[in-house]
């Protein structure tokens, strides 16, 4: 299995028509700065019918598609920049359910 540790949802549109070294560019421009190491960038349509996710695991980078049969992703409004999520939002996102209603792991705070 591919190891991610990080994930970060690209915000706005994107043309998914584009390959692998398009998306790394806009990781470049609007994300972190640079594909960090096991490290996934997740990409959506105009319309958030179809998502293409990115994967830097350290020695490569892998790109894989999704689309929903009916219905659409629920995407977040934004021009650009990038967002946080958690594998469980993820796994949420992926099937076309409310990701954003899954709270994100709360810092453990000592009394």
């Amino acid at each position: 299995m591919i190891r991610i540790d990080n994930i970060w949802l690209a915000l706005g549109a994107s043309d998914l028509r584009k390959g692998m070294d398009s998306l790394l560019g806009q990781v470049v421009q609007h994300c972190t700065g640079g594909a960090a190491k096991h490290s996934a960038y997740i990409f959506a349509n105009r319309s958030a019918t179809r998502l293409k996710v990115l994967v830097y695991d350290g020695a490569g980078l892998w790109l894989c598609s999704r689309r929903l049969q009916s219905g659409r992703f629920v995407w977040p409004q934004g021009e650009a920049g990038s967002l946080p999520m958690t594998a469980e939002q993820l796994s949420w996102l992926v099937v076309g359910a409310p990701w954003q209603h899954v709270a994100a792991p709360h810092a453990i705070t000592q009394v």
